[in-house]
């Protein structure tokens, strides 16, 4: 969702960055360390002293939920998830559903009948549930899915479940992607039902 159907790098970056400065962090050096992750993840990888990472994961989903100043949709989303069969695609995403459900609003998106949040599963990106738990919803193998993601964490998650996988680069998350397809936006591509129900996206 972030990164790939909306962008919201700034809300994101505001919320996150004033709470590495209250507590004594690097916001310049943190901040690339925070996307495509759930909140408690990144907490908890810090270890910080005294610092209960379930409890300011909470105040940071609800301060992000306050801020939604400059969330907006990414060129030709909107057309792009409105020519999909509603039935054949999903969000995977390391925000709360409350979140999820915030920003696309904010940013004029519709929510899929399938959703997957990080409140879905035990281990966020890059472990591959959430994509797996996604497919399991849509009732297809994950190996006939196509995974659009912007950060490493959710590159890794779509190949570890056996997806295949497109970068997308409107948000200029920079990682090495040497073997993935990339697109910068949806302007260009268009969703293709075949008579037999098989998928495909076009690029025109």
């Amino acid at each position: 969702m972030d990164g790939t159907l909306l962008t919201s790098i700034a809300a994101a970056e505001r919320v996150w960055g004033t709470w590495a400065q209250r507590h004594g962090l690097d916001p310049i050096a943190f901040l690339p360390t925070i996307h495509g992750q759930r909140a408690i993840d990144t907490i908890r990888r810090l270890e910080l002293p005294g610092v209960d990472p379930e409890i300011e994961a909470e105040k940071i989903t609800n301060a992000e939920i306050n801020d939604v100043y400059g969330v907006v949709a990414i060129a030709g989303a909107a057309e792009f998830l409105a020519a999909l069969p509603t039935d054949r695609w999903a969000i995977v995403t390391s925000a709360s559903k409350k979140l999820a459900q915030r920003r696309l609003e904010a940013a004029g998106l519709s929510t899929p009948r399938v959703i997957v949040t990080g409140e879905d599963v035990a281990v966020g990106k890059p472990d591959p549930q959430c994509f797996l738990l996604a497919a399991n919803r849509l009732g297809v193998p994950a190996a006939n899915c196509l995974v659009f993601e912007d950060v490493e964490a959710g590159v890794k998650a779509g190949q570890a479940a056996g997806a295949d996988v497109v970068v997308v680069t409107a948000a200029g998350h920079k990682f090495d992607r040497p073997i993935y397809p990339s697109i910068n936006d949806y302007t260009d591509l268009v969703p293709v039902v075949s008579a037999d129900g098989l998928l495909s996206i076009k690029a025109v």
